[in-house]
């Protein structure tokens, strides 16, 4: 395609000026305008050098501390190595208390982690829903909002990158769940055996049932912001749901036309770039899937759904795997919905 004609063909009147090669995050998104003017307004986002205005200073602050936080668990998650031998060794010498209780060492720490990653979700959870209503709030339009507020919009961005990043791990690491499920077992076991564990202290009951609905969801950190961006529209009736989705899918749209188009694609100077822009567009299509009474799937989205799919999948496999996963198990649970969609149409 020619890319002027792709771009206008998705979003009219949407300019995309020439990139300047300054960095990782320079000018990975340089434009967002509303698709539905026939002259939308330009909006200029730099996710490098975006600095917080007076206004956003303290909704910005809240969230860079929460921020400050993703790196170090993404760290944590990806060194993640389980007890998977000392639990195979106590299940199958069940009268070796040596055993039992070397499993019971090896996975009592680790069971704290995953206590410490879903505690981080629920302080996620709250800065996605400050980033929200900063980004929605009236009398300003979504628009509007993401040219005064550029900061907050590539906090936002980060939030979905972690977001993405952390889910591709878990869903890769069979571990997790395994450690959850056999530290579960023992608290019952010797629950019955009228035995109480110092480690209930750490995990109490209440905090194991919240922490096994957490991750027995194939992508938990999503499902947490999907649900959150739908609790924040149930409970601002007076905020119209439009005000939501259309940045998510202009988003989304622009994401896609930086990926598809070489004389943009060809000025990232980094692969971390393009995987950013990557899982960006793909937490956005989700978030909107979740949050809009037709979804992201149906032929009246305002997704072009088959071009986000096309570009993920004219990357390495490798890299994108997760993401495709990700839409998969979205596009299972849009199955129920009527036959008028194009769910079925595309492969992912």
């Amino acid at each position: 395609h020619n890319p002027q004609s792709v771009i206008n063909r998705d979003m009219r009147k949407i300019l995309l000026p020439s990139l300047c090669s300054r960095g990782l995050m320079g000018n990975l998104l340089k434009v967002l305008a509303c698709a539905e003017l026939e002259h939308g307004p330009i909006v200029f986002l730099d996710f490098e050098h975006a600095q917080p205005t007076e206004a956003e200073t303290a909704v910005w602050n809240q969230v860079s501390a929460v921020l400050e936080e993703a790196h170090g668990i993404l760290a944590e998650l990806q060194s993640y190595n389980g007890a998977g031998q000392e639990i195979r060794e106590a299940i199958q010498n069940p009268g070796d208390l040596a055993l039992q209780e070397k499993a019971w060492n090896a996975v009592c720490p680790l069971v704290a982690k995953l206590k410490r990653f879903y505690e981080f979700s629920l302080r996620l959870e709250n800065a996605l829903r400050s980033l929200l209503e900063a980004l929605t709030s009236p009398p300003y339009a979504p628009m509007q909002h993401l040219e005064r507020e550029q900061a907050l919009a590539k906090q936002f961005a980060e939030i979905l990158h972690f977001t993405l990043s952390f889910d591709e791990l878990k869903m890769t690491n069979p571990a997790i769940q395994n450690d959850f499920s056999y530290y579960r077992r023992t608290i019952s076991r010797n629950r019955l055996n009228n035995q109480q564990l110092e480690a209930e202290n750490e995990v109490n009951n209440e905090m194991a049932n919240r922490m096994s609905l957490f991750y027995a969801e194939a992508t938990p950190m999503l499902k947490t912001l999907s649900n959150a961006t739908t609790k924040f529209v149930s409970e601002n009736k007076t905020l119209p749901i439009e005000d939501t989705t259309d940045c998510l899918s202009t988003m989304a749209c622009v994401c896609r036309v930086m990926l598809e188009t070489p004389e943009y694609r060809c000025r990232f100077t980094n692969t971390d770039t393009m995987l950013f822009c990557m899982r960006v567009m793909v937490g956005v299509i989700i978030l909107y899937d979740h949050v809009h009474p037709v979804g992201a799937f149906a032929k009246t989205s305002k997704i072009d759904m088959k071009g986000c799919i096309k570009v993920l999948k004219e990357q390495p496999s490798n890299s994108v795997e997760g993401l495709l996963n990700a839409l998969r198990i979205r596009k299972c649970k849009n199955m129920s919905k009527p036959p008028n969609t194009v769910i079925h149409s595309y492969p992912t």
